[in-house]
C-alpha cells in the first residue's frame, strides 16, 4: 500500500480507486491526477485492501468496481454505507447484469455511476474522462446518509386513492444525481389511480429499462421505459430512455409520448428542459411539475414556463436532496410554487388533486 505525500493532496479532493483490473486502476489514476482540483491517493485491487487504505488515507470519494473477487462491490458498499458512509461513484459494465447491480448500488447509497466497456477499456474510459471527473466533483459535495436496512424507519402512510379520476391531469418529473432513489421513494407513495406520470432522469442508455423494471416491481403503479407514440394512461409512469428525449403531445383528448434523438439540451439527453417545455405547451394548468435532486440547471427555465402556463410546481428541499442543484436553480428563477421535503411531495400532489385540482391559469 502506497500513501502519497500529504502535501500533494492539500486542498484537493482525495480519490481512492478500487478495481480488480490493474489497467483500470492505472487509467483511473491518470484521469484523476490530470485534474488540478483532485488527486488519486491510492488504488486497491479489492475491498479487503481498500478497507485498510480508507483508514490510512481518509479519502473524500471512492470509485468502486461493481464486480470484484474476494468481496464484490455491492457487499462492500452495503457494509461501508452502514458503518462509515461516504461518497461512492460506482464503475459499472455496459451489460444487463451490470445495469441491475448498479441499480442495487444506487439503492444502497452510491451517489452515481460511470460505465466502462467490456472491450476497448482504455479508449472507453479516456473518452469518458470529463464525465468521470465531473461526477467525482459532484460526489465530493453530495449529502451521503447512513444506509438503513430495509423496513427501518417510520412506517409509510400509503395514499390508497387520490380522490381523483380522469385522464386530463399529468405529473411531470425531472431528476438527476440522487434521483433514482428519490424517484423510488416518491413513487412508492403514488396510489394506483394516480394521473399519468412522465419522468426524465439523467441516465445513460442501457440502464433505464433495468431502473424502470425495478420500480415496477416495487410500486403500486405500473412503471415502464417510455416508447414512442404510446398513450399516457392513469396509474402508469413512463421513464425517458437513456440517450433519448421524452416529451408529451396531444392526440385528440389523449396525451401521447414522443421520443427524439435531437441534440442534447443543457448537455443532457434526455433533458428535463425538453419534457417540461412540452408540458407547458400541451398540458398547462392540468400539469404538476416536480423537480427532484440533481446537479446543474437542466429544466429550470422550462419549469418557469410550466408554472406560467398554470401548472402547479414543486421542488425538493435542500435538506432531503443528495445534490441541491436543479431545485435551487428552479427556485432562483421563481419557477417553484412549493419547496417540500421528499417525503411530503406525493402527499401534497394528491391532496391538491383530491381538493379539486390546482388553480386558474396566470395571465
Amino acid at each position: 500500500m502506497t500513501i502519497i505525500n500529504p502535501n500533494l493532496s492539500a486542498g484537493k479532493t482525495k480519490v481512492l480507486i478500487i478495481d480488480d483490473s490493474a489497467l483500470v486502476r492505472s487509467l483511473m489514476t491518470a484521469i484523476v491526477d490530470s485534474q488540478p482540483d483532485m488527486c488519486a491517493v491510492g488504488a486497491a485491487p479489492n475491498p479487503l485492501v481498500a478497507r485498510e487504505m480508507i483508514r490510512a488515507l481518509d479519502p473524500d470519494v471512492l470509485t468502486l468496481d461493481v464486480e470484484m473477487p474476494k468481496m464484490d462491490g455491492i457487499e462492500f458498499l452495503e457494509r461501508l454505507m452502514r458503518l462509515r458512509p461516504m461518497p461512492v461513484l460506482m464503475v459499472s459494465s455496459l451489460t444487463e447484469r451490470g445495469a441491475e447491480v448498479t441499480m442495487k448500488a444506487l439503492e444502497l447509497g452510491a451517489v452515481d455511476f460511470v460505465t466502462k466497456p467490456k472491450i476497448g477499456i482504455a479508449e472507453g474510459l479516456n473518452g469518458s474522462a470529463s464525465n468521470i471527473v465531473d461526477k467525482i466533483r459532484i460526489a465530493a459535495r453530495a449529502r451521503v446518509k447512513r444506509h438503513a436496512p430495509p423496513g427501518a424507519g417510520a412506517p409509510r402512510r400509503l395514499i390508497e386513492r387520490s380522490g381523483y379520476t380522469g385522464t386530463e391531469k399529468l405529473i411531470l418529473v425531472g431528476s438527476s444525481t440522487g434521483g433514482t432513489e428519490a424517484l423510488r421513494e416518491m413513487l412508492l407513495d403514488f396510489p394506483p389511480d394516480c394521473p399519468g406520470t412522465l419522468i426524465t432522469q439523467h441516465m445513460p442508455a442501457g440502464f433505464t429499462k433495468s431502473f424502470a423494471d425495478r420500480l415496477d416491481g416495487l410500486c403500486r403503479i405500473s412503471v415502464k421505459e417510455a416508447q414512442h407514440g404510446e398513450r399516457v394512461l392513469p396509474g402508469h409512469a413512463y421513464i425517458a430512455p437513456g440517450d433519448r428525449h421524452l416529451s408529451v403531445s396531444r392526440s385528440g383528448a389523449n396525451y401521447i409520448t414522443q421520443l427524439s434523438d435531437e441534440p442534447p439540451v443543457n448537455r443532457h439527453r434526455p433533458s428535463v428542459e425538453v419534457l417540461f417545455r412540452s408540458g407547458a405547451r400541451c398540458v398547462g394548468a392540468n400539469a404538476f411539475g416536480i423537480m427532484l435532486t440533481g446537479m446543474g440547471k437542466d429544466g429550470a427555465q422550462a419549469m418557469l414556463e410550466l408554472r406560467q402556463s398554470g401548472a402547479w410546481t414543486i421542488a425538493q428541499d435542500e435538506a432531503s436532496c443528495v445534490v441541491f442543484g436543479m431545485p435551487k436553480e428552479a427556485i432562483a428563477l421563481g419557477a417553484v410554487e412549493e419547496v417540500l421535503p421528499l417525503g411530503e411531495i406525493a402527499g401534497q400532489v394528491f391532496k391538491r388533486l383530491g381538493a379539486g385540482g390546482m388553480r386558474a391559469v396566470r395571465v
